[in-house]
């Protein structure tokens, strides 16, 4: 057991594991917009997403120290390692894409943009805004699938830019959870410090509830398929960690088991691909 844990903890302080979930998210834009699933793509979406959290990783070394002590040691003592596999595959990422023409390759400069806004450029001292930085971030992913593939106006990446962007922007509302003694010193609002761990969890449940209720609603309105019921299972999902989101649940939690919710609608995604669609 210990050594599971040794090894979960490797996939969450090195960010194999949140890069892991953002593939998962283009993942399910590719099945459920109907698309044909591509090596580049996904590779790009990995890249990136190691590029920005590594590099959020030292930005947020004091806060870290206070938050999650294993994370930052770890950092300390293997970050520079990361950091550079994080920019190598970034710039290979930039590189391959330019190289073989992919639409809209100008626009694998907004991670960096992504970075600037959240690590140096004041955004967290900012109520919410954070937290609708990241699931914009996230939200651009199907967009992103949906422009690679020239689908970006379709019903279903315009459907999945919306509930990837709220869901997201819940999940790191739920994050702030485990951060409220470095934000408070910080002096960085978020919602659990000004409403409590108890009211967070109650609104982020309200919240997802009231996302599950608008995708029932799209569907029944013919906005969008059917098989977009499938989302619903995350949303169930994440009704089943919020109740257990406390100041006292380690990295593992928040790292593995909330950042593991497009995991897990990929692989729901994946095997009704299979199975059924």
């Amino acid at each position: 057991m210990a050594s599971v844990k040794a090894g979960l903890r490797v996939l969450v302080h090195s960010n194999l594991f949140i890069s892991l979930a953002t593939v998962s998210v283009a993942v399910t834009t590719v099945l459920l917009a109907d698309l044909p699933l591509e090596p580049l793509p996904l590779f790009i979406v990995f890249a990136a997403t190691m590029f920005v959290y590594t590099v959020n990783r030292f930005t947020d070394l004091e806060e870290d120290e206070q938050n999650v002590p294993q994370r930052a040691a770890f950092t300390k003592r293997y970050g520079t390692l990361w950091l550079a596999a994080g920019v190598g595959l970034y710039v290979a990422a930039v590189g391959i894409a330019v190289a073989v023409g992919v639409p809209g390759a100008v626009y694998m400069f907004l991670p960096l943009v992504v970075v600037l806004l959240y690590s140096v450029g004041g955004v967290k001292q900012l109520f919410l805004v954070k937290n609708l930085v990241v699931g914009f971030a996230w939200g651009a992913i199907p967009l992103g699938v949906g422009y690679y593939y020239g689908q970006l106006r379709s019903p279903a990446i315009l459907f999945l830019f919306g509930y990837i962007t709220t869901m997201i922007t819940i999940a790191a509302v739920i994050f702030d959870v485990k951060d409220i003694e470095g934000d408070l010193a910080e002096g960085i609002p978020t919602v659990p410090n000004l409403f409590g761990p108890r009211w967070t969890r109650l609104l982020s449940l309200l919240a997802t509830v009231a996302v599950a209720a608008a995708v029932i609603a799209l569907v029944a309105g013919g906005a969008i398929a059917h098989e977009f019921l499938v989302v619903l299972a995350m949303n169930v999902y994440v009704c089943a960690y919020i109740p257990f989101a406390t100041t006292d649940r380690g990295p593992l939690y928040y790292g593995f088991v909330v950042d593991g919710e497009h995991v897990f609608l990929a692989a729901v995604v994946a095997a009704l691909e299979w199975l059924i669609w």
